[in-house]
């Protein structure tokens, strides 16, 4: 079966190979210390092979598609205990950076340019994100945590006023901005408010949990974070917010998209503020979940 053959979303193993990719990321969302507790308590060699195990949700989803390559399958079970084992060397040393900053490179450009994508299905290669998540949270959350990520999706009152009160001052700048370089549209409202509640709720879930969570924790809790120790609070908020507009730059475009990237390297500022009031990757996602969410119902 080739990759233009599409297999349902509810195969058997496309549902196991879910959720054993998505168990990981949930898991230490809510309970990481546990996690960590654990992964710390493995004997050495264990530490660093069991995120190999990864490698299953791949093989389960190219046996049902009919596309496994034992050369895919290599990569998945090799990758992750490689950044397992440079996050266990890494100097314990806060101005010592260099080694995580690497992990954080090779999972960005890993993402953003699509290295491993054509292991998958086109309509699967989400699970190419997730996996890759996977290892960064085992290493940067199980493994070796970073200080002050603050990857806790246990929400607090303080975590949804910070986030609010950030979209409230990024949306004038994002609507007129968008507006004048016409990246945004506005689209007239024709549901019921019931059923544009719903959708806006619907929307925002899956954008918190899917998209904003995992690129919060890795450009605000992890690269933010890091780059805070070696260049401080300021220029480490403009690096990271330029990065991750600059991680936008082939979405919604066939060429560089620099409308998607002025809009949101600036939206990262916001978000990196958010964040770094308490160090919580929960505010700083409530902001990006909204915008996120508002923009696909209303403005795009």
């Amino acid at each position: 079966m080739s990759h233009n053959t599409p297999v349902p979303y509810f195969h058997p193993l496309i549902v196991i190979a879910a959720v054993l990719a998505l168990v990981p990321y949930l898991v230490a969302s809510f309970r990481s210390h546990r996690v960590g507790g654990i992964a710390r308590c493995l004997p050495s060699w264990a530490q660093i092979l069991a995120p190999s195990l990864l490698a299953v949700p791949y093989g389960l989803v190219s046996l049902a598609a009919g596309t496994f390559n034992p050369l895919w399958l290599a990569l998945y079970a090799l990758l992750p205990p490689a950044i397992a084992l440079i996050a266990r060397l890494a100097p314990d040393n806060d101005r010592i950076v260099w080694p995580q900053l690497l992990i954080l490179a090779v999972l960005g450009l890993s993402v953003d340019l699509r290295w491993f994508e054509r292991a998958w299905p086109p309509h699967l290669s989400v699970f190419n994100k997730v996996i890759l998540l996977d290892a960064g949270i085992y290493a940067f959350v199980a493994l070796r945590p970073i200080a002050g990520a603050g990857f806790d999706l246990r929400l607090r009152f303080r975590d949804l006023s910070t986030g609010l009160r950030e979209l409230l001052f990024y949306l004038p700048i994002a609507l007129t901005l968008g507006l004048a370089l016409l990246f945004l549209h506005v689209h007239p409202i024709t549901a019921h408010l019931v059923q544009l509640i719903g959708q806006f709720a619907a929307a925002w879930v899956f954008t918190f949990f899917f998209i904003a969570v995992p690129e919060e924790l890795f450009f605000r809790g992890w690269l933010q974070n890091l780059l805070e120790r070696r260049m401080g609070r300021t220029a480490a908020l403009i690096v990271a917010s330029a990065l991750f507009g600059l991680s936008h730059f082939n979405k919604r475009a066939l060429h560089f998209n620099w409308r998607y990237v002025l809009l949101a390297a600036i939206a990262g500022i916001f978000y990196g503020r958010a964040w770094r009031r308490d160090r919580r990757v929960g505010a700083s996602a409530v902001t990006h979940a909204t915008v996120d969410a508002a923009w696909s119902l209303f403005l795009r």
